[in-house]
């Protein structure tokens, strides 16, 4: 392995006869694989594993769904949508997220609303069944 200052990259590089393993450019971008940054501060070209990976929450966290003024989505409306998309509404479709990958940010706080918004279609459902098992007594 060899440890160099390369005048192309302007940074150092850990290379082997395999190619280049590790790169800290000029600008403080970190490439682990031999590939492009794309503009990322950390790039691997490779699988990786954490033991705990942390994303800042941003301003739009979905507990607005449980506000007073929501309008929850009528559910035949969210069954007609799947059937012709094939995937939930505001959730990328598959081709989406093959093309562009995710923001595990913005991903968590989309799956986050769907949840909540299932608890609110769940209390709904609850209601309904008490009043039909009332009616019944």
């Amino acid at each position: 392995m060899n440890f160099s200052l390369n005048t192309n990259v302007r940074g150092f590089n850990f290379v082997t006869t395999r190619g280049r393993l590790f790169t800290i450019d000029s600008v403080g971008n970190v490439r682990i694989g031999d590939h492009a940054p794309n503009g990322y501060k950390l790039s691997v070209n490779g699988s990786a594993i954490f033991t705990k990976a942390v994303v800042k929450a941003y301003a739009n966290w979905p507990d607005f769904v449980f506000e007073e003024d929501f309008k929850l989505q009528p559910i035949e409306e969210v069954m007609a949508y799947v059937k012709e998309n094939k995937h939930l509404p505001g959730i990328p479709s598959a081709k989406e997220v093959a093309e562009k990958g995710q923001d595990l940010g913005e991903m968590n706080a989309k799956l986050l609303q769907k949840i909540e918004e299932l608890t609110l279609y769940i209390a709904e459902m609850k209601k309904e069944i008490d009043a039909l098992k009332a009616e019944r007594k």
